[in-house]
């Protein structure tokens, strides 16, 4: 392990250790404090946070985009913030920490038997729902997460989301997929954020008006399961409760070959997102690279 991993797997390591144990109007303030200084120190991911955000609010001017980073910033401290104090909050702090809008498409989606995908961007804090789930609702679900680097970092990543009450299984590997369809075809809760892929087999959307790729995993499983594919939304407002929609189902199209009925549905699901996204644009935590044009400009606009 080189110097900057073990560097990089100690201060997630304190985080956890010690963020948890701080009082919640301590640690809200130390998030506000680091977002903002890494706000002015305007690093790279500040500066592509403001240019995803040009893209989702056309039209603003330079102030406004610096306003909305700002926020940015402290949206996502508060999610990391959060994270970092999950696995010391009591049931009834989760409980009551998040409150979602029309609940019933994913509790009779459940209730008939099927399964349900419900597919995520990277808004507010997922983890923070996916713990709501497993304990307001107490349903279990399995979702997938990315390998990091160094190894020591993905193992407390899932141990930390175990630890909430969730089946987590590796991105890579290949057999992730086959898992996720048993667990939908036993009438079970898949859970994905699902607004970024840079694989070869990511989905070309149409997304804020310009070309971006996404996973066709939720829309295959859906297609391949029978299960209800549900987008979710989520957002902050002021209070410290984080609010939350569950989505219509994405209907799978009655005709097509497999590839047409994926791109139409993941099309669907970024229709979603981008509702969401575009209410809550300070909440969107994406502070990477998008869009193709962006990625590769011979593949998009210049």
């Amino acid at each position: 392990m080189s110097a900057q991993d073990r560097l990089t797997d100690a201060l997630y390591g304190l985080g956890w250790s010690t963020v948890k144990k701080l009082p919640e109007p301590v640690a809200v303030r130390l998030g506000r404090t680091i977002a903002d200084l890494a706000w002015k120190q305007r690093g790279k991911g500040v500066q592509r946070l403001e240019s995803n955000y040009a893209r989702v609010v056309p039209g603003a001017s330079p102030e406004r985009l610096a306003e909305l980073s700002r926020a940015g910033m402290r949206s996502y401290l508060r999610y990391w913030m959060e994270s970092f104090r999950l696995p010391a909050w009591s049931a009834e702090r989760i409980k009551g920490g998040v409150e979602v809008k029309d609940l019933h498409h994913l509790t009779e989606g459940l209730a008939a038997g099927k399964g349900v995908v419900l597919a995520l961007p990277h808004l507010a804090n997922w983890d923070l729902a996916g713990a709501w789930v497993t304990t307001r609702l107490g349903i279990p679900f399995t979702t997938v997460a990315e390998r990091l680097k160094p190894e020591t970092l993905y193992d407390r990543f899932v141990a930390y989301r175990e630890g909430l009450g969730m089946e987590v299984l590796p991105h890579s590997g290949g057999t992730a997929f086959g898992t996720l369809a048993r667990r939908l075809r036993d009438g079970g809760l898949v859970c994905l954020v699902a607004d970024r892929d840079l694989s070869a087999s990511g989905v070309e959307v149409d997304f804020f008006g310009d070309t971006a790729r996404m996973p066709a995993g939720p829309a295959l499983l859906a297609q391949q399961t029978g299960a209800l594919l549900l987008p979710v939304t989520l957002w902050y407002d002021d209070s410290p409760v984080m609010r939350g929609r569950v989505h219509p189902p994405v209907e799978v199209p009655e005709s097509g070959t497999r590839a047409e009925k994926t791109s139409v549905m993941t099309q669907a699901l970024a229709d979603a997102f981008a509702t969401g996204i575009a209410d809550h644009p300070e909440d969107w935590h994406m502070l990477q690279r998008l869009w193709l044009a962006d990625l590769d400009p011979e593949k998009g606009r210049p």
